[in-house]
């Protein structure tokens, strides 16, 4: 699909006006800024897969948004739709260069510790992080999942995707532990203000990470996940590859960015990769 910086029908709806490409560009291309491209497409399958594919010929910063995902891909597969217009749906290319491919594992977290900060500024809502890439929000008294990110490894960068319920009503909500900013009491759901507050949290937390070689400890990235990461101090089940199962209280973010599990043997295991659910009580449920 090609990208349009002409809008078709702008105000076709009045609660989901499409993003303005020519204002975003202005805002968010500066000169020696991280960001060097931006487009808006109207749909697609993934955005993830849109600059995956077309890595070889992209430059660092590169952003691709769109107005709808037809096949948006989170953890393990798992499929992220929503309405046109409701959410943000964006990818981002980052070549780290010089950082060590070892500490690339950052990056994930990184881009959660970027949304929430962005997201805190710009939507005035409390946005917290479930190891290792789960947005959350309160609505209700209940922690529920408004956003998620994923990063793949294309050519010699990373792409790092972010999807974001934004003015999702509860009778579109894909499933009870789902959530939209709107429903979380967000000061603004205006989509521009929301994206140029995250990629410009996102420029900021990057470039902090790099200067500092990917070291998650000296660019101050391990102690702001740890501090808005609500796995952490909570009885978990970390569901492993191979289909093993761990369960323990998250007690750590280690400097390689996996969560340290004190399991019921006393022992403290990293878990690196896996899916995570928060327990409560004895037999314990997703919260």
């Amino acid at each position: 699909m090609t990208p349009s910086d002409a809008p078709q029908s702008r105000w076709s709806d009045l609660d989901r006006p499409p993003l303005n490409v020519p204002a975003l560009r202005r805002g968010l291309l500066v000169p020696g800024g991280l960001w060097t491209a931006l487009d808006v497409v109207a749909a697609t399958g993934s955005t993830n897969s849109d600059l995956a594919g077309r890595a070889a010929s992209l430059a660092e910063g590169t952003v691709l948004v769109a107005e709808e995902q037809t096949a948006g891909r989170g953890r393990l597969d798992r499929t992220w739709t929503a309405p046109a217009r409701s959410g943000l749906f964006f990818s981002v290319y980052l070549t780290p260069g010089p950082v060590p491919v070892q500490r690339w594992g950052w990056l994930p977290l990184l881009a959660g510790v970027a949304a929430a900060t962005g997201l805190a500024r710009s939507a005035g809502v409390d946005t917290s992080l479930k190891w290792p890439n789960d947005l959350l929000v309160t609505v209700g008294g209940e922690e529920r999942k408004t956003g998620g990110i994923l990063a793949e490894r294309a050519g010699d960068g990373v792409v790092v995707g972010i999807g974001l319920n934004v003015s999702l009503r509860a009778d579109e909500l894909p499933a009870p532990t789902a959530a939209s900013l709107a429903l979380a009491g967000a000061v603004s759901t205006d989509r521009e203000t929301l994206l140029r507050g995250v990629l410009r949290s996102l420029e900021q937390w990057y470039g902090q990470w790099r200067a500092a070689d990917g070291d998650a400890a000296a660019s101050g990235l391990q102690e702001a996940y740890a501090a808005g990461c609500a796995t952490l101090g909570r009885k978990v089940r970390a569901q492993l590859p191979g289909n093993r199962t761990l369960t323990g209280e998250a007690v750590a973010i280690d400097g390689d960015g996996r969560l340290v599990l004190s399991s019921d043997d006393g022992l403290r295991k990293p878990v690196s990769a896996g899916d995570i659910v928060h327990l409560r009580g004895a037999e314990g449920g997703l919260t």
